[in-house]
């Protein structure tokens, strides 16, 4: 099992990227979105792997994050999602984004990943709800300069700031998107990340 590459950006192709790993070139298919945060050719990178073996071939499919593997894991173990399927949905939808929209029941977000259609989005929804947790979504969010003290502070913080802004009429993905984008401060009240979070959805 191959769990992860280091090495230089050699190529990149529509949807895939070549690594070169001490002279051997792997190629390594990647969701558009982490294509695009993907830095310069020459560039040394770390990319978390999952080998997909068939029949007639072997396939590594890419991830900048452990995190973003782990979500791709559950996805494909969703009956009728292979591989591809799991990087469509992952071009689409962030891990964190995938997550909220799964415990908020979120079909319209699901179905904007290519190729996933209503019922598709609602198998997962059942299958995937007991197994991702919107408490991780909002962890990440929590900057390595918040004290630890101060982390449950801060979820709770954004976990309220979230709800009103559902309750104001936005959806919930949105909601969540946005209020992740907000710097937090220490003393910082919900009042406070409710109003820079609708600065950021004016937008």
């Amino acid at each position: 099992m191959i769990s992860y590459l280091r090495g230089e950006i050699a190529a990149y192709e529509e949807d895939k990227v070549i690594i070169d790993v001490g002279g051997v070139g792997y190629g390594v298919f990647m969701s558009g979105r982490a294509m695009g945060l993907m830095p310069a050719l020459g560039t040394e990178v770390k990319i978390h792997t999952y080998l997909n073996v068939k029949e007639d071939a072997m396939q590594l499919y890419g991830f900048l994050t452990r995190d973003e593997l782990n979500v791709f894991r559950l996805l494909i173990g969703v009956n009728g999602i292979g591989p591809k399927g799991g990087l469509g949905i992952l071009s689409a939808l962030s891990p964190d984004d995938l997550r909220f929209a799964v415990m908020s029941n979120d079909i319209k977000a699901i179905c904007a990943a290519p190729g996933i259609g209503k019922k598709t989005a609602e198998k997962m929804i059942l299958e995937l709800k007991d197994k991702l947790r919107l408490e991780d979504a909002l962890e990440h969010s929590a900057s390595a300069s918040v004290m630890s003290g101060s982390v449950n502070y801060h979820n709770e913080v954004q976990s309220e700031a979230v709800q009103a802004l559902v309750a104001l009429g936005y959806g919930n993905t949105e909601a969540l998107k946005a209020v992740k984008q907000v710097e937090f401060e220490e003393n910082m009240e919900v009042e406070d990340v409710l109003r820079q979070a609708l600065k950021y959805m004016m937008f």
